[in-house]
Formats: structure tokens, sequence, C-alpha cells
């Protein structure tokens, strides 16, 4: 495609530029919108500038993209719900041999839970299990958010649903998901393993500290999860009730009574008296006066006794027998609590049995080559009304500023691909990227590279896609399938590169910032330190064993 007119591309280039920033740097000082605004900015002064026309735009709008993406959220917030998550939280620490084997487990549920349930959704959910791991053995939170962060992006690599990206690439490509897993999976699996032995490497020493305050931190953590659990109403009640006075006195009453020869002094009989009696009139029979004289007049201990042999056979035996039926329409009523309890949680258990079993059909469905849009969608509105309630406190968890941006970024893409400023630079590349050849497999991967790092990795897809697929399909068909995957592959690890590279890069950054009681800061150079080794050796490595 040759270039277009020089006020065309001047105009467009401008258009994109403001959207590269915007989407790029998390905060601009002259105008701090953030990323769904800068997409939406540059869609719109490419229909302004009449780059591309309002039909134009609205046909660029790849719905199935948008969709599957939703349903992919969607699914993932009744995930949340269902606690699967916090199981893979507690899968963490599991009958844990030491630092070394929490950082192969980290890197291990990382890549899969990404790939099966996107790397955004794992590194929120998954940071703070981190964190706390890290303080329960006296460990540096550093090497283990790196786990977190890189696993999420090699493991996000292995499937359509795992990474906005790859979304746009089976789309496009139209790989079904059974033939994408399959075609990337051994690389995935290979790099996982690669990118934890290069953490143990660089971190041997750091995790090979003894744990000398292991024991208190024990304890603080145990604590502070005790205190940060959320007991239900219904299930304290009865408790704060049996350690109440009213209780306390009510044993004593029913003490006395079933030792009715007891000998009780005056003064406990006065104290059993005053905390068991509500009122004077409840005491037939006894004058006010004698026990007026019982209690200030210095009378023979014979009067005492007569008044306290009295008050033990006129009121306890009354009180005891009130106390008693009071005591059993208590017990009734924590039995039929009990029983509503027991149903609750029956219900809860059946309707995560229902998340779950819906969560695999869907992937069955999808390993069946259905269309993947459609089956997100699918499980989405299956979940929605096997939830028997208002679906809006879901809805309101997924991430709808996401899907504008897709949106602006699709317009904006689409009118800087009319200004032909990428097609000139592929023309350029394209005779030294050749799939064919282990050179032009290298060149291909290092442009891939560097533009999913200074463009984001879903421009550089929407960029490059159509292109690398149509010179693969030049030499085979085959070659076309595996010029998408080597795109997706690559696309994914760059990301690993720094840490604005990738959006699960950042969320654990600023998960690990804003833990209460754990926060941690996660620096650009420590992240740079680690990053640009993996990536090389993790991309390189996977590229041999794509198919």
């Amino acid at each position: 495609m040759a270039l277009a007119s020089p006020v065309k591309v001047g105009l467009g280039s401008i258009a994109f530029a403001i959207f590269w920033v915007l989407a790029v740097c998390s905060a601009v000082p002259f105008l701090p919108v953030g990323r769904t605004e800068g997409s939406l900015l540059g869609g719109m002064l490419m229909v302004i500038f009449q780059v591309i026309t309002a039909d134009q735009a609205y046909d660029a709008i790849d719905l199935q993209i948008l969709g599957l993406l939703f349903g992919t959220m969607v699914v993932s917030v009744y995930l949340e719900r269902a606690d699967m998550f916090k199981y893979l939280g507690k899968l963490l620490s599991w009958k844990s041999r030491g630092a070394k084997d929490l950082i192969c487990r980290v890197c291990l549920i990382s890549a899969i839970s990404s790939a099966f349930f996107t790397n955004d959704t794992s590194c929120v959910v998954l940071t703070e299990f981190v964190l706390k791991i890290a303080r329960q053995h006296n460990l540096p939170p550093h090497p283990f958010l790196l786990a977190l962060a890189s696993s999420a992006n090699i493991g996000s690599a292995a499937t359509p649903i795992g990474n906005p990206q790859n979304l746009v690439i089976a789309v496009q490509s139209k790989i079904s998901f059974r033939h994408f897993l399959k075609g990337i999976l051994p690389a995935m699996i290979m790099g996982v393993i690669v990118n934890a032995l290069l953490l143990l490497c660089m971190y041997w020493k750091l995790l090979s500290i003894e744990k000398d305050e292991e024991d208190a931190a024990v304890e603080l953590l145990a604590e502070e999860e005790v205190n940060s659990h959320r007991f239900s109403p219904a299930t304290m009640s009865h408790f704060k009730s049996f350690n109440s006075p009213e209780w306390n006195s009510r044993w004593e009453v029913m003490a006395v009574q079933s030792s009715p020869g007891m000998s009780v002094p005056m003064g406990q009989v006065e104290n059993l008296r005053n905390r068991s009696i509500p009122s004077a009139n409840e005491i037939q029979g006894v004058p006010s006066g004698t026990l007026e004289s019982a209690r200030n007049s210095n009378a023979p201990k014979e009067a005492a006794n007569d008044v306290s042999s009295q008050v033990k056979e006129e009121t306890i035996p009354s009180k005891g027998v009130a106390s008693l039926d009071r005591l059993r329409d208590v017990l009734s009523g924590l039995s039929s609590e009990g029983k509503d309890n027991l149903t609750t949680r029956w219900k809860k258990i059946l309707w995560k049995s229902g998340v779950y079993l819906v969560t695999i059909g869907m992937l069955i469905a999808l390993l069946l080559d259905l269309n993947m849009s459609w089956t997100a969608i699918t499980a989405a509105l299956a979940l929605m009304v096997l939830d028997f309630r208002d679906v809006r406190t879901s809805l309101e968890k997924v991430s709808y500023s996401l899907l504008v941006f897709f949106c602006g970024m699709f317009i904006t893409v689409e009118g800087f691909n009319k200004t032909g400023i990428p097609s000139t630079l592929w023309d350029f590349m394209e005779p030294y990227s050749k799939i064919d050849h282990v050179s032009g497999i290298a060149i291909l991967a290092i442009v891939i590279l560097v533009m999913s790092n200074l463009a984001s990795n879903v421009p550089t897809v929407l960029f490059l896609g159509a292109r690398v697929a149509a010179s693969a399909a030049a030499v085979s068909a085959a070659d076309e399938k595996k010029a998408w995957l080597i795109l997706a592959w690559v696309s994914t690890v760059a990301g690993n590169l720094s840490l604005l590279g990738s959006a699960a890069n950042i969320i654990v950054c600023e998960q690990a910032r804003r833990a209460p009681q754990l926060e941690y800061n996660l620096s650009f150079w420590s992240h740079l330190k680690f990053g640009v080794p993996s990536t090389l050796i993790v991309t390189a490595i996977g590229l041999t064993l794509i198919r």
C-alpha cells in the first residue's frame, strides 16, 4: 500500500502520536486523562481529520473480540466469587518445602491460571497471596513478585483467552482454541521452567537466608488472618449471649438449685438475688423490712440464716424454672439457626459447583472448536442465571474501560493503517523477515519485541498480524499458521522485558504497593535487571518449539 497524501499522513501521525503517548504513559502532566480517554481521543481525531470516515471507524470495531473479552471477564468475576483464586492461593503454601519450592509453585500456578483466566485477573487476585506467603516465611517479596508477573505473561501465551493480543490473533487468524493451545503449549511449558530456573539462579543466595524470625512471622500472619476474617452475625450471636452476665447468673442459679443442701453465705445469696431477680415484687411472702434488716443491721446470725433459707426456698426455685424455660427457648432458637446455616452452606457449595461445571463446560466447548466469542458469552449468561440474583454487583466488576479502550484503539490503528506508513515500513522489513529461514525468524522476533515495548503488544498485533500472515502464506499454509503463533508468543513474552511492557506487570506493582500492611515497591530497574535476560532467553527457546 502506497503512502497517502502528505496532509493525511501528517494528521494521521499526529492522531496516532496522541494515542500512543496517552496509552503508553500512565499519566501525562499536561493531559492526565488516562489510557481509555486517550484511545477514544485518537479515534475521534482520525475521523475529525478525515483520515477515515465514520462508517470505516464503526467497521473497524471488532465485535467478536469485544464479545470474547467481555465473556471471559464475566466468567473470571464469578470464579473469583466462587473462591477459585483463593484455593489457588492456598496451593502456594500447602506443604511447602522452602523458599525455592515456593518460587516454583508461584511460577506454575501463575502460568496455569493465566492461561485460562487471563494474566491480568491472575495477577490481581494472587499478588496479595504472594506477599503474605513471603512475609510468613520471612523472605523478601521481590523474587516472588517477579515470578508472578513473568510467569503470568508466559502462561497466558498458551491460549487465545490468556490475554487481549491473543484474542485478536485468534479471531483474525481463525485458528481454533485446540490448535492454538497445541502449537504454543510446548513453548509455554519450557518457558515457565526456564523462567523459574533463572529466578533461582539470580536469587539463590537471597532465597537461602535462614529464617530467624519465622515463628514470629507465622504468629503475626495467623493473627492477621483471624482479624481479617469476616464472621457473620448469625455465627457469632450465640457465643456473645453465653458469655454475658445474664447467662453467668443463670448458671449460678441452676448450680444452687441443683444442691439444695448446700450452705450458702449471706453475701452470695444477696449477690445471686441482685443478679437473677429483676424486681422485689417477684419475691412473694418476704417482707421488705426483713430483707432490709438482713442487709443493713447487725442482726444475729440466726436471722440472717432464716432470710437466706427463705430466699432459697421461695425465690430460687421459681427463678430456676423460668431460667430453664428461657434456656430451652434459646437452645431451640439456636437449633433452628444452625439448620438455616447448614442450608445456606449447602446452597453455597452447590452454587460453587455449578460455577466450576459451567467453566469446565466452556473450556470443553472451546477445545471442540466452537465459536470462541459466543461460547464465552453463553458461559457468562449461564453463570448470571445460575446466580439467582441481580447481576449488577457482578457486572460492576467488569472492566468496561478496557472494552472502550479497545474500541478507540481499533479506530486509531485503522486510521494509521490508512496513512500507508505501516505498510511502507513492512515492505522494507519483509525481505529480511521470512519465517522459512532461521535468520528471518530472528529478525521478525526482534521487530515484534521492539514494537511491543514501544507501541504496546495489542497495537503491534493489529499492525503486523495481517502483513506477517500474508508474507508467510506465500511460502505455505502451515507457515501462515506458524507466523500467527510466533506473533502471539513473542508479543506476549515481550511484556516481561520492562515493568511498563505489560499490564500484568503494572498490576502486580500497583497491587504490591497498595497492599495493606504488606506494601512493597517493585522498582523499574529491579524488574529490568531480571526482565531483559529472561525475555531474550525464554523467547529464543520458545521459538524453536512452536509448531
